[in-house]
Formats: structure tokens, C-alpha cells, sequence
């Protein structure tokens, strides 16, 4: 079983270099309710060009509709939605199960991936979200191989990251960037603050406290582990999880060689 490849983009760059170094997939994020909020994104046109683009390559594109939704947000998920519909998305990932609802009835056809900011993390996770209606999970990104491959036991798609930043919090759960500096990890303005360098008392060096920063398991999408996901993820790599350019999508080259 092969296994598919994304990579994220937060601009029309990025996006060219993943699908041109292998991506089967690319994630990217409308102008609004995206946990992406510092990229540069793509509007209604770009979105439509992003697909066409993709498209006429093999790839397909999904569209991060990731944060918490307000109530007072529903014009806004109709925005988004028409814009996917519009541009002819192949899916749409979601964190809040009541905008999963929204979008389900909007645009029933359209495939629904579970946000790894659901914080899916064993079985009873998976099968609820198949049974609220999704079509993939997308896992959260602290699971074991061992983990997965319980998860794969449930009858539906699952992702699973292999390149990128490890959250020191449970995926979706943490509230230290929103306590700390008024910015909301799910509201797509997370600054990070678990990676910088803290200062124990009576320590005669800063230490790496919070968040272990990078993970890399490319090397092990190898053909013996494919049989747990069948997606494999880069993150990418600047602040709030927006790639710094295209260099996310060179890691595509070597982890499709399983090196």
C-alpha cells in the first residue's frame, strides 16, 4: 500500500515546490478560520488556481479549516465554504465538530478530514470521528507507531505526521501561548513561547523546558510501517506552524526515498 505524502503551503511558492518535489497532497489555508493565521494563505482566486494547479499534476488539495468557530462566526464558515465549492477542493480538515456539521450539510460531497487538533489519540477517538462523519483522521502528533497501527484497526483513513514541530501540549490543548501573550493556538496565532529557552533557578545554563521541537520520522515511512496510516504529513516550520518559504517541501524528496 502506498502511502500519501503532504506537505503544507502558505503561498503559491511553497505550494509549487512541494507538488514539484512529490507531494501527493498539499494543506493550505483559506483567508479566514485556519490555525495558519501568519502565512499569507490563498483568497478566493488563488484557491481556485491552487486546485487547478494541483490537479493537472495528480495532486489533490486540502483545505485547513481548523480553528474553534465562533457563533458569531457562521458568515464567515459560509465564506469559506462557497470558496472551497468554488475552487473544487478534494477536502476540507476541521477541528470544531459543529463546523464539520455546518460543512457537511453545505457541501455533503465534499471529504472531511478530523484536525489533528481534535487530539485523536486512541481508538475510541478514531471511531467516534467516523461515526460523526469523518473521512480521515489526522492524529495526533505525539502517538507511538505501536498507537497507530491500534488506531488502524478501525475501518477509516488515518494521517500521521512524519516531519515537523512536536507540540509539548496534547495536539489542541495547550493554552500557554493564549495565557501568556493573548495569542490562541486555536484561533491559528500560537507564538510558541514553550520553545524558548527558560532558566531554572539555581541552573547554570538555559534548558530546553517545554517543547522538544522537531521530530523526524521520514526514515521510518518504509514499507513494513505502511500498513497504519495511509497519509504521512510535514508541518511546517516557522512560527505558528507557517513554513518558512518552500523548505518544508524538500524533506518530500527524502522521505519518499525512506531515507
Amino acid at each position: 500500500m502506498s502511502v500519501e505524502l503532504l506537505a503544507p503551503a502558505g503561498g503559491k511558492e511553497a505550494l509549487v515546490a512541494a507538488i514539484q518535489n512529490g507531494a501527493d497532497a498539499v494543506y493550505l489555508g483559506a483567508q479566514m478560520l485556519n490555525a495558519r493565521a501568519g502565512a499569507g494563505n490563498f483568497d478566493r482566486d488563488a484557491l481556485r488556481w491552487a486546485v487547478e494547479y494541483a490537479h493537472e499534476r495528480g495532486a489533490r488539495i486540502h483545505v485547513t479549516v481548523n480553528t474553534m468557530v465562533k457563533e458569531s462566526e457562521g458568515d464567515l464558515l459560509e465564506q469559506v465554504a462557497e470558496q472551497i465549492a468554488f475552487a473544487g477542493a478534494d477536502a476540507a480538515i476541521v477541528q470544531d465538530l459543529g463546523a464539520a456539521r455546518a460543512l457537511r450539510a453545505m457541501l455533503p460531497s465534499l471529504q472531511l478530514h478530523a484536525s489533528t487538533q481534535m487530539a485523536v489519540h486512541n481508538r475510541q477517538g478514531v471511531r467516534f470521528a467516523k461515526t460523526a462523519g469523518f473521512d480521515r483522521v489526522v492524529l495526533a502528533r505525539e502517538l507511538t507507531f505501536e498507537e497507530i497501527a491500534d488506531c488502524a484497526r478501525e475501518d477509516i483513513e488515518l494521517e500521521a505526521f512524519a516531519h515537523g514541530a512536536l507540540c509539548v501540549s496534547c495536539s489542541g490543548q495547550c493554552l500557554f501561548s493564549s495565557l501568556v501573550g493573548g495569542r490562541s493556538g486555536n484561533r491559528g496565532q500560537c507564538a510558541q513561547p514553550c520553545r524558548l529557552p527558560y532558566r531554572l533557578e539555581g541552573a547554570q545554563r538555559p534548558v530546553d523546558a517545554g517543547s522538544p521541537g522537531r521530530f523526524a520520522a521520514g526514515g521510518r515511512v518504509q514499507p513494513e510501517n505502511r500498513g497504519t496510516a495511509q497519509a504521512a504529513r510535514i508541518r511546517g516550520g516557522g512560527d505558528a506552524g507557517v513554513p518558512r518559504g518552500p523548505r518544508p517541501a524538500g524533506n518530500l524528496r527524502r522521505i519518499r526515498a525512506g531515507g
